[in-house]
């Protein structure tokens, strides 16, 4: 099969490989559409030690099945399907609490590190263990299907944060996740929902798509501007998408006493964390990771046409040009939001 090798840091080759092999609990996919995901573009270049050449990336896939293995009951060739990014174990602690993304023993697809490697899907096939596979909708098309991984991060940030019909929320950071978060807090019946970002461009889609207000935070101190807008309070709920210091400081200064802000961003592994404010005003931060389990309810949003896909998709490209495109997406000026990669 072809498929698009990081074949050594901030390399990829276009290559014949061999097929994967599949085990008796293991589907073989057909591949059909591939996102480009944030995490391969900072993880090329040897930095996060999750993408140890030679891998085949990719983790944001539909297809349709082509093989099962001897011991699959629920699925049969020919099924048009997505999967869970994280493979779990299921018999951890965490994964019989429901908390599949924190389990002990998680892999996930495309990543390559010390601990596992485990083949991913920018290639004509991939092997998917059968319990983390969902069905997709009967019409909904194959490219828009490979944006649930990122949808599922969105929702999964908003189901942990308490939050009532009504409330005024904040999202720092309009890039393609927090651009999501703002779809799934309109779907999730948010009053107001304020955007914060250093891009006007980016802030105008993040209005399109549902923001009620907008502050460039290199033009204005957002955080004063919503606690002028909340009668002085600041904002119910606020989610920080970047993950740097001024953008969680922002964040966690735009949200009311009593409030939560939930972290989604991860640029930085450390930040400096307005303390005082938190404890003396009694505010909660939330970590978010990944999904939970939160794909049919995505899946049902993208169908339903409550969440816009179609908006966030820069391009639709063949696998034969993923390097080229991969390149593009490492460029810190791009404009760039979610390249397709479909086969």
């Amino acid at each position: 099969m072809k498929a698009l090798v990081l074949t050594e840091y901030n390399k990829f080759e276009y290559l014949d490989v061999p097929d994967p092999t599949y085990g008796p609990h293991e589907v073989l996919l057909k591949v059909k559409a591939c996102g480009i995901c944030g995490s391969d573009i900072h993880g090329i270049d040897g930095s996060t030690g999750r993408r140890q050449p030679p891998i085949i990336m990719g983790h944001e896939a539909s297809g349709v099945i082509a093989e099962v293995g001897e011991a699959v009951t629920d699925w049969k060739k020919g099924d048009r399907v997505t999967f869970d990014s994280t493979i779990y174990c299921g018999t951890c602690k965490f994964c019989r609490k429901g908390e599949i993304n924190l389990c002990e023993n998680r892999k996930v697809m495309g990543v390559s590190c010390d601990d596992y490697r485990q083949d991913g899907a920018f290639a004509e096939y991939v092997a998917v263990p059968e319990h983390i596979l969902y069905s997709l909708p009967d019409n909904l098309e194959f490219y828009k299907a490979a944006m649930v991984e990122a949808l599922s991060v969105a929702v999964h940030a908003f189901q942990i944060t308490p939050s009532g019909l009504n409330d005024t929320a904040v999202v720092f950071g309009t890039g393609m996740i927090g651009l999501l978060v703002i779809q799934v807090l309109r779907a999730g019946g948010c009053g107001r929902i304020i955007a914060v970002d250093i891009d006007n461009n980016k802030l105008e889609t993040a209005r399109h798509l549902g923001a009620d207000y907008s502050f460039n935070n290199n033009e204005c101190v957002a955080a004063d501007e919503i606690r002028k807008m909340t009668g002085g309070l600041g904002a119910d709920i606020g989610f920080e998408v970047v993950g740097i210091t001024p953008t969680v400081q922002g964040a966690v200064s735009s949200v009311r006493k009593g409030g939560s802000v939930t972290l989604v961003g991860n640029i930085s592994p450390k930040v400096e964390l307005p303390l005082q404010e938190v404890v003396t005003q009694q505010k909660t931060l939330y970590g978010s990771c990944a999904s939970a389990g939160e794909y049919p309810a995505c899946l049902d949003l993208i169908d339903s046409g409550r969440v816009d896909v179609d908006s966030l998709i820069s391009k639709r490209v063949p696998l034969s040009e993923g390097a080229m495109w991969f390149e593009k997406l490492s460029q810190k000026d791009t404009d760039l939001m979610k390249v397709i990669v479909e086969l």
